[in-house]
């Protein structure tokens, strides 16, 4: 801080008697204005030798701020070329060989040239004149300045008393200026332009604005002291009160809460949590001691520890690795699967070869009712661990997976921690259900939350939002299940493994009735198993006319019911038994709900058979065109989805060309075509049924008719190339159902077939084209040709 004296005045000898050639001294970390007083320490050897030789003569010097603090040999170019000169005061050594100097500014100098660099720097200069002004307006201007300094100075404490005496005595505006620039804390750079500025106000204009941002910062600084100064007063009063609360409650006995904190400190010291964890509880338990237990964040706090201490960090259940204990268990609660059965067959072996080793993902795709969620908890079973399941149906909100952060009100860990705790073990099996219905909106993407979930590389530090700790979900099973594979977003698709489960053919579900479904009803109905028996005949019956589905619940509910009437029986009449037979049906279930699944009676002109996949497992459907009038255009109706109605277009365009030498394409261009597939209601969509509509289309311009004992499926182009579909297997199983007795298929398909139970496909002759030409030439009938009709089977 530089000191203001008042010893030179302006045109004395002293600024007279400055030398046109100075020797430069470069300072790193001040800038000197004139009439202060200012103490340098000097340790370089050129600069004591040139106080020694100002010493000897003038004892005047040049200084000039360093542009870069940091260089150690400035150079001409290294430092300002306004300065000021110094007249040596005082000189001290020392034994470590640095010089101590006092100095006083004259005046503002400004270097013209330089004469010497070495050994150090001396230079030409040239005394900067300085005016001085006292008009009204400058007087103004130095009292606010000089009120804004005081009120720095009263609520600052490293300004000395005697300040505002000093500066209340200069009567220059370019004195105070310098006097205050040289006291305040401002910048090197800001300080230099001040010395810079020559003309008197707008030098103090320049310090009186920064004067009054540093008064704002002074005046928030205060601001904050008073509201830290309130708050602590609060604390201590609060503080005070609860002292007294807590004598009083222990007066009355009532003083629990420091027991019940001490018990808390216990459980966290004796929890099995990793140190993170357990750091994190010790911390959240100090401020916990502090509060009082009447507060909102005592419970917050609380509610947070409970979490920590529930969640199994360590807690972990042992693998059960007999692989053959597995399968009997997997047989005996599933029938059939035996992709899945062997895939879980799999993981275990390679579980007991090494233990450490990370298990893929699972995704079971399939329709409802195929025992997706109870093959999850079979899975559990059969490897001792414990079983915990999340519906994803309809989540729309991120938080709901990683959990909500502490700040709101209410919050929660993610359904994903949640299940962890409620599970009790850190190794459950996790089946994550309906993962193809999640949703998304403006409060985030829960697919997106559980790619770190569900990826084995990240899920090893998977964090919650809420318990904001890493946890170990690599030791953790998960198991997801959809109806659909499309409609999964395609990130999540690419970390999982899918495994189709197909719906159950009529045989497979007769089966499953009666090993599971029969006992478990009467079972859960109260009714002996000896006293009510069902017919297969009476089995096959209820799912073919009652249950068309791919799954088996509607089969489970109706026998359920049957079970339900038997027990009402019992009860009213008698112990029966009583016996459930295909004629008797009726009444026990009342009227059939669906019709026997036939294929057409004849051949007909414009009907074809075709074939489609449904959620409930597959299904024939007949294509039915009809020519009306008009000038060429093509309508479609059964609510038909836009794929649907594109390969309708397409083959259309394609049998116009492929027959367009048998006067085909007349025959289209003055009339119009009716394209129709029954059950209206039924919304009906996809690519397969292309070659069905070529065969129908064709069958009208050649005006022969579709065999009826004969169903297609396949993809057509626009050049008459059959794709592959899929579905291949409810598709078959269908027309086998309807009484089909050959099948066309794209050649592509073939090896779909493998899948198809021998028992199916022994009754049918499968045709494989790469053609739509060649599925032509087998759909069309020969003329006069009736194939006769072969009896439907499940």
């Amino acid at each position: 801080m530089g000191i203001e004296i008042d010893k030179i005045a302006e045109g004395s000898d002293l600024l007279r008697e400055i030398p046109d050639e100075l020797a430069i001294v470069p300072i790193n970390d001040a800038v000197v204005f004139p009439y202060m007083l200012i103490p340098l320490i000097l340790t370089d050897a050129n600069l004591i030798r040139i106080v020694d030789e100002a010493l000897a003569g003038s004892k005047i010097v040049g200084v000039f701020t360093q542009i870069n603090k940091d260089l150690q040999s400035p150079g001409p170019g290294d430092i300002y070329r306004k300065g000021s000169a110094l007249l040596i005061q005082k000189m001290a050594r020392f034994p470590d060989g640095h010089v101590r100097i006092i100095g006083q500014g004259l005046a503002r100098i400004e270097i013209k040239r330089f004469t010497d660099e070495t050994p150090f720097m001396r230079a030409r200069v040239a005394i900067v004149p300085e005016t001085d002004r006292r008009d009204d307006r400058t007087k103004a201007l130095m009292r606010n300045v000089v009120s804004s300094f005081f009120s720095i100075v009263d609520a600052a404490e490293s300004y000395p008393d005697e300040i505002k005496n000093v500066v209340s005595g200069i009567r220059s505006a370019g004195r105070l200026a310098d006097m205050l620039a040289a006291n305040l804390p401002m910048e090197i750079p800001d300080k230099q332009k001040v010395l810079e500025i020559v003309d008197p106000v707008k030098r103090l204009g320049f310090v009186y604005e920064f004067i009054s941002n540093e008064l704002e910062i002074v005046k928030i600084g205060e601001k904050i002291k008073r509201d830290v100064r309130k708050e602590l007063d609060r604390e201590q009063r609060e503080y005070y009160l609860r002292q007294q609360l807590r004598a009083i409650q222990k007066e009355l006995g009532e003083d629990d809460s420091g027991v019940e904190v001490d018990e808390l400190r216990e459980r966290i010291e004796g929890a099995l949590m990793p140190a993170p964890a357990k750091d994190a509880a010790l911390k959240e338990w100090g401020r916990l001691r502090k509060m009082s237990p009447s507060s909102a964040e005592y419970i917050v706090s609380r509610t947070y520890l409970d979490w920590l201490l529930e969640i199994p960090w360590e807690r972990a259940t042992e693998d059960k690795l007999d692989v053959g204990r597995a399968r009997r268990i997997l047989d005996a609660d599933h029938y059939d699967l035996d992709q899945v059965k062997e895939r879980i067959l799999e993981f275990l072996s390679v579980k007991k070869l090494r233990r450490s080793a990370k298990g893929s993902i699972l995704c079971f795709v399939g329709p409802p009712g195929v025992g997706k969620t109870s093959l999850g908890k079979s899975i559990a079973r059969s490897l001792g661990r414990r079983f915990v399941r999340v519906s994803l149906g309809g989540i729309r909100d991120e938080a709901e997976i990683r959990g909500h952060r502490r700040t709101y009100i209410g919050a929660l860990p993610g359904r994903i921690v949640q299940g962890i705790r409620t599970a009790g073990s850190c190794n459950p099996v996790f089946m994550l259900d309906e993962i193809d219905k999640l949703g998304n909106d403006f409060r985030g993407d829960p697919a997106s939350a559980l790619l770190e979930v569900l990826d084995p590389e990240q899920n090893v530090s998977f964090e919650d939002h809420y318990v904001n700790l890493p946890f170990d979900l690599s030791r953790v099973m998960f198991i997801t299940t959809a109806n659909v594979r499309d409609t999964i977003p395609a990130p999540l698709l690419d970390r999982m493994e899918l495994l189709e489960l197909p719906g159950y053919i009529t045989h497979e579900k007769i089966r499953i009735a009666k090993r599971f479904l029969v006992p478990r009803q009467l079972a859960e109905s109260g009714v002996p198993a000896r006293s009510l028996a069902f017919e297969e005949e009476a089995l096959a019956r209820i799912v073919e006319r009652y249950t068309r589905e791919a799954g088996v619940r509607g089969l489970e509910r109706a026998i359920a019911s049957i079970a339900r009437k038997t027990a009402r029986r019992i009860v009213e009449r008698g112990r029966g038994p009583y016996r459930v037979t295909a004629a008797n049906l009726k009444r026990w279930l009342g009227p059939e709900e669906f019709p026997e699944e036939e294929m057409l009676a004849s051949p007909a002109v414009g009907v074809s058979t075709g074939m489609a996949r449904t959620a409930a497992g597959g299904t024939i459907l007949f294509i039915e065109a009809l020519p009306v009038r008009g000038t060429g255009k093509l309508k479609l109706t059964g609510s038909l989805g836009d794929v649907m109605k594109e390969s309708a277009e397409a083959a259309l365009s394609w049998v116009k060309s492929r027959y367009a030498s048998k006067d085909a394409d007349g025959y289209f261009v003055s009339r119009d075509i009716h394209l129709h597939v029954p059950a209206g209601a039924v919304p009906k969509d996809g690519p397969s049924a292309g070659v069905a509509i070529a065969a129908a289309l064709a069958s009208l311009a050649l005006d022969r008719p579709v065999r009826n004992d004969l169903a297609l499926t396949g993809e057509v182009t626009l050049t008459g190339k059959v794709l592959p579909v899929g579905g291949v297997k409810e598709k078959v199983i269908a027309a086998h159902r309807a009484g089909i007795r050959e099948i066309v298929l794209p050649r592509l398909n073939e090896k779909d077939l493998e899948e198809i139970p021998d028992r199916i496909t022994r009754g049918l002759r499968f045709r494989f084209v790469d053609r739509a030409d060649e599925a032509v030439s087998r759909a069309l009938a020969a003329d006069g040709r009736r194939p006769r009709r072969r009896a439907g089977k499940g």
